[in-house]
């Protein structure tokens, strides 16, 4: 089952480095009105809002026909499962949106920008860019997105565990001792589910430090 949070980062998807990631190009208009003369006002402009963001994201969606849209980051979510507004930046802005075209399961992944706004109407953008395309009449939308069809979901670090999602240091380390006297090769195991486990437990304790 996709998850909206944390980021459920796509399998086949290379990460882009913190470095290499751009400030936001995005930024949304307000017209702003005079305290002292109503009859004047101005165009404003500001950083794009996590709100705003996935407002333009959810028309692009719905100008495609895309269903069951998941919109995965590091933002905790409202009681609708989408992220909320007005928290403060993680350190992994990523977003992968996951959503059924045509039957099929796809997954747009952006980590280009330093904000998860900026990632998520990157992604709205790229959709609208994509049907402009299909105005030319060479491919479908459904067509182009096909080099995006979702593969299915690696597992959580507290799945390969056998923990809580909020379990606690001492917790995941006894959990980690457990399942590597089994996976082992020594032990009747293998070397890569040793690999899986040593990832896992690395994950968990990312995740204790920034909680």
């Amino acid at each position: 089952m996709t998850q909206a949070y944390p980021l459920q980062w796509p399998q086949a998807r290379a990460r882009r480095p913190a470095s290499a990631r751009k400030q936001t190009r995005f930024n949304r208009k307000e017209r702003q009105y005079s305290s002292s003369n109503p009859n004047c006002s101005w165009m404003a402009t500001s950083d794009i809002t996590v709100a705003e963001a996935r407002r333009r994201l959810q028309e692009e969606l719905d100008r495609i026909g895309a269903r069951f849209p998941v919109i995965s980051s590091n933002l905790e979510t409202r009681l609708d499962g989408m992220p909320r507004s007005g928290q403060r930046e993680p350190a992994d802005p990523g977003v992968a949106v996951y959503f059924e075209l045509g039957g099929s399961p796809h997954c747009l992944p952006c980590d280009t920008y330093t904000t998860v706004a900026g990632n998520i109407a990157a992604i709205a953008a790229h959709i609208e860019a994509t049907r402009a395309i299909e105005r030319h009449g060479v491919a479908s939308v459904r067509e182009m997105f096909s080099g995006f069809a979702a593969l299915p979901a690696p597992k959580s670090w507290w799945e390969i565990l056998g923990v809580r999602q909020n379990a606690t240091r001492s917790e995941i380390e006894s959990a980690f001792r457990l399942a590597a006297r089994r996976a082992h090769p020594d032990s009747g195991g293998s070397n890569a589910a040793m690999a899986e486990l040593n990832e896992a437990r690395a994950a968990a304790r990312r995740g204790i430090e920034g909680r």
